[in-house]
């Protein structure tokens, strides 16, 4: 059983493992990638529902993991599959929900609960099989609703490594950067090493002296769930490392974090946007960009024009916006060297038009350092 906050009630199969589970309702509409969507930290916390209708078909396997583990609270879709058939492929789908204890529900009419999404918003709601689908219809509502909102909720701790790491750079260094892990993803790593950097992987508790005794050639937020009104301590860190004079370069929940860094308010949107195919224009190159994206809050800023950070930040204009709703989906600053975007251009799962970001802060990195030696040669 499928219970909504709103007192809606769908009937399917159980999927995965049995039991009971709450979390926020969302819907993704991405057409494959199932398997980067539940390993996406950012998705802690959330029952997440799948428009696509036939979910599992390829399996799972360990190289398309973006974590270590399956982060959503449930899992809703139509119709798994019976079997899992790609040369990839080293277990089911259904086997990976229930070694990890997603508990899941299937064989109910997913279109109709996303229609309901995006008329009501996005709620929370509560998945109730095995013993736990014996409950009265009135005791399940009550759970439901007594769960956490996920508006107000920190859930970096929970998704943030405990410990420090590093990954050594490919090809030729020309810094470190450092990552506050928020809830990063394997590839983002992975792309930023590509570009020349020793990553350094820091906790979300570190401090901003920490990060600066690093001496950083860069500051990179990663995506991850949660309200960002609920992370000052991270806008904090944030502010003063960029008053220190270190580039950065924030996706997701690191846009957000740059937005309130520079002194505006985010929102909670009313269902998000979550899928591999939301488009975005950069009005940079006026391109048109497909791009891999799951969030629930947004930066409130005006699309057009150049604002004044209310932090004392300087110039900042909005570089992206979507084209299904006009929010704000990219932030450059224009007097100091930090950027963000509110999708994912590690593009795992999704399309890669978005992977020249990396490139873009690569480029903006080493001009800031070739800046700062010609001024220290003067």
């Amino acid at each position: 059983m499928l219970v909504l906050e709103d007192g809606r009630r769908f009937v399917g199969r159980a999927y995965g493992s049995r039991g009971q589970t709450l979390g926020e309702i969302v819907f993704a509409t991405g057409m494959t990638g199932y398997q980067e969507t539940l390993t996406d930290p950012s998705y802690a916390g959330q029952i997440v529902l799948m428009t696509a209708p036939h979910i599992g078909n390829t399996g799972a396997n360990d190289e398309d993991m973006e974590s270590s583990r399956i982060w959503v609270a449930g899992f809703v879709v139509r119709e798994p599959a019976r079997i899992a058939s790609n040369f990839r492929s080293t277990r089911t789908l259904d086997q990976d929900l229930v070694n990890n204890e997603v508990v899941g529900i299937s064989g109910i009419d997913t279109r109709a609960i996303t229609r309901h999404i995006r008329s009501a918003g996005s709620m929370k709601s509560g998945i109730f099989s095995g013993p736990a689908f014996d409950l009265s219809a009135g005791e399940q509502l009550e759970l439901v609703r007594g769960g956490a909102a996920m508006r107000g909720r920190n859930l970096s701790d929970q998704v943030s490594t405990v410990e420090p790491f590093q990954i050594p750079a490919k090809g030729e260094r020309i810094g470190s950067v450092a990552v506050l892990d928020l809830g990063v993803k394997t590839s983002t790593l992975n792309y930023l090493a590509e570009r020349g950097f020793e990553v350094l992987v820091l906790p979300q508790s570190v401090t901003a002296e920490h990060v600066l005794s690093l001496n950083p050639t860069a500051l990179f937020f990663s995506n991850g769930p949660g309200d960002p009104a609920a992370s000052d301590a991270h806008v904090t860190l944030l502010q003063e490392v960029l008053r220190a004079g270190v580039p950065y370069f924030g996706i997701c929940f690191g846009n957000q974090l740059l937005g309130r860094a520079l002194g505006f308010r985010t929102y909670k949107l009313p269902f998000g946007h979550r899928g591999i195919n939301q488009p975005v224009l950069d009005k940079t190159t006026g391109r048109v960009e497909i791009t891999s994206q799951n969030h629930g809050f947004a930066v409130d800023m005006p699309i057009e024009g150049v604002s004044d950070s209310r932090t004392g930040f300087g110039r900042v204009e909005v570089s992206h916006y979507s084209l299904n709703d006009q929010v704000v989906e990219g932030i450059r600053c224009l007097d100091i060297p930090a950027f963000s975007v509110q999708y994912h251009p590690e593009s795992a799962a999704g399309p890669h038009d978005a992977n020249y970001l990396f490139d873009r802060f690569r480029d903006m990195v080493t001009a800031h350092t070739a800046a700062a030696g010609a001024g220290d040669a003067q």
